[in-house]
């Protein structure tokens, strides 16, 4: 079979210019693939261009909840990255719709135009099984995704750090506002990974570097709780903070009253503050790589990659969460 060299390849990454999206594009770009951003907002993209060379990368829209949007994205298109999830549903963007609809549209897309080469980018701790909708909707996607296109291959990374993440920013963020930090989960283990390995881990797949039709499991190098990251966040930004762990029960009544509350301020409390109780189900597992995932290679290691540390990073972009910034000294407050 005849391999055409990058710049004579088209790939479709949905969800383009999110937080992994243009970590992903400009992975992509760097190999010389020419690359088109399938996002809700093409207008608020412009700034995935300079990623590449003139004409590499381009925008177009595309919105998983309408089929014919996808299919165009797709149409034409050697190989396609779905990157596309929510972390808590808002609206008509729910998990039913974006993370196991929305993926199942995707790979009908490519099953129809032929398209073999399908990322499936899932999250560590999917599971049909779970009491968690969020993972459910994941392993949904995924299982769709395989059905129909037989050489898909998922990603499944645990949270990932970087310098527009979500959890480590909003760690900081709260250990900021708060002088308690009421904590669910607090020794649930987590492998936070660097967004720029997943990035990496995506643009070797589609190099073929990843073996068809498996599923792999992305952390970083180290595991930790829950309170050890949120330990290390107060160490970053030379706070001193009183952290009382939560339990689960209290959490989801917690989880509840604040669903509550930002539905009747209609959407103003500031996200940091939000706690699902659908997140606190997902806290109650640990989201860390299988030992078989590891024993068989579906791992970062296995695709050739030595993952990057939190420490190697995060000091890097909380800088700004400390009292005077880049300045401070190490010394708590």
């Amino acid at each position: 079979m005849t391999v055409l060299p990058p710049a004579s390849q088209l790939v479709t990454v949905f969800g383009g210019s999110g937080f992994l999206g243009r970590h992903v594009v400009r992975a992509l770009a760097r190999r010389g693939y020419r690359v088109r951003a399938a996002v809700r907002r093409p207008d608020l993209a412009g700034f995935l261009q300079p990623l590449g060379s003139v004409g590499q990368v381009t925008a177009v829209q595309a919105n998983l909840r309408y089929p014919d949007s996808v299919a165009a994205a797709v149409n034409g298109a050697d190989a396609v990255i779905n990157l596309v999830g929510i972390l808590r549903e808002k609206g008509r963007q729910n998990f039913a719709s974006v993370q196991a609809q929305g993926a199942r549209g995707v790979a009908q897309a490519c099953a129809h135009f032929g398209v073999e080469r399908l990322v499936q980018v899932s999250a560590l701790g999917a599971d049909a099984e779970s009491t968690s909708v969020y993972a459910r909707s994941k392993a949904e996607g995924e299982a769709a995704v395989q059905a129909l296109v037989k050489q898909a291959i998922v990603l499944r990374p645990s949270v990932m750090f970087g310098p527009e993440d979500t959890f480590f920013n909003r760690f900081a963020s709260l250990v900021r506002m708060l002088p308690v930090l009421p904590l669910a989960g607090a020794q649930t283990k987590f492998q936070p990974v660097f967004v720029g390995d997943v990035a990496e881990a995506i643009a070797r797949a589609i190099d073929g570097k990843a073996e068809a039709g498996k599923a792999y499991e992305l952390g970083g190098p180290e595991v930790k709780t829950l309170r050890e990251l949120v330990d290390y966040v107060c160490e970053v930004t030379g706070r001193k903070r009183l952290i009382v762990p939560v339990p689960f029960g209290l959490a989801r009544l917690q989880g509840q009253i604040l669903e509550l509350a930002d539905m009747l301020t209609l959407g103003i409390l500031p996200n940091e503050l939000i706690l699902t109780r659908d997140q606190v189900k997902l806290l109650e597992s640990d989201n860390v790589v299988s030992a078989t995932a590891e024993k068989e290679g579906r791992t970062l290691q296995g695709l050739g990659i030595t993952p990057v540390s939190a420490e190697a990073e995060v000091p890097g972009y909380l800088w700004r969460f400390r009292k005077a910034g880049q300045f401070a000294t190490a010394r708590a407050s």
